[in-house]
């Protein structure tokens, strides 16, 4: 595991590619708005999006696409059913694609209605949370240290609690791979190891939140290689 670490140019390249694929299967099925989401199950919305990822120039999915409407968000590893997306609902979308043999794996958090209060609440601290945890990644950081910014914003926030698995994970020829980003991480990270950054707040029976970015590592920090939205206001679905 460790030789696959560091990424070369064409693994690079590959990644890149990866994520444009998932990326551009996400905005055209976001395109279509609430209608693409209302009345439909999530198993159906899976399948559409891993459809979309083909058109779009993957090989496959990179794993079994989470579709997680409602409370089911705050289950991490849902597997999508036959549950029926409804109007207001949380959905919870964690996706990748596979090109040249390499993943890239995302996700986003979309609302079909009105964002009830608490929610947008912790949207915006994941948010804060994912962007203190980018900013920890770089060359010569310890990966607990990463985990360990991401982690302090959310319990700052009185969310510790509702924390459920660490920072991230390596991604390369296979969608979970060395190193890993969580606590007694001690590991090192070095310029080209390719990561994801994926703070998570869960809360049962009211939904959860992911928001997730697979990045490179450089050497003067890191750069992230998705570029969908971030921003709450970008979420909620017309």
């Amino acid at each position: 595991d460790a030789l696959r670490e560091i990424k070369d140019a064409t693994e690079l390249k590959a990644i890149g590619r990866a994520v444009r694929a998932a990326e551009g299967a996400f905005k055209t099925l976001t395109a279509g708005g609430r209608k693409k989401f209302v009345g439909r199950t999530e198993r159906h919305v899976a399948g559409e999006l891993e459809y979309l990822m083909r058109l779009h120039g993957a090989e496959r999915a990179g794993f079994e696409t989470i579709v997680a409407a409602g409370a089911h968000s705050a289950l991490p590893h849902y597997r999508p059913g036959d549950t029926r997306i409804r109007r207001g609902d949380i959905v919870l979308i964690d996706w990748g694609a596979v090109v040249g043999g390499y993943c890239s794996d995302l996700t986003r958090v979309v609302f079909t209605g009105k964002i009830p209060p608490q929610i947008a609440r912790v949207y915006e601290i994941a948010l804060r949370a994912q962007s203190a945890g980018l900013a920890a990644v770089g060359p010569g950081r310890r990966c607990e240290s990463a985990d360990a910014a991401a982690r302090q914003v959310i319990v700052a926030e009185g969310y510790g609690e509702a924390i459920a698995h660490g920072l991230g994970h390596g991604i390369g020829l296979e969608v979970h791979e060395s190193p890993r980003l969580g606590a007694r991480a001690r590991q090192r990270l070095q310029a080209g190891m390719v990561v994801t950054v994926e703070p998570g707040i869960y809360l049962p029976g009211a939904g959860g939140v992911r928001i997730e970015d697979d990045v490179v590592v450089t050497s003067a920090g890191c750069r992230r290689l998705s570029r969908l939205s971030r921003e709450l206001s970008a979420m909620k679905l017309r």
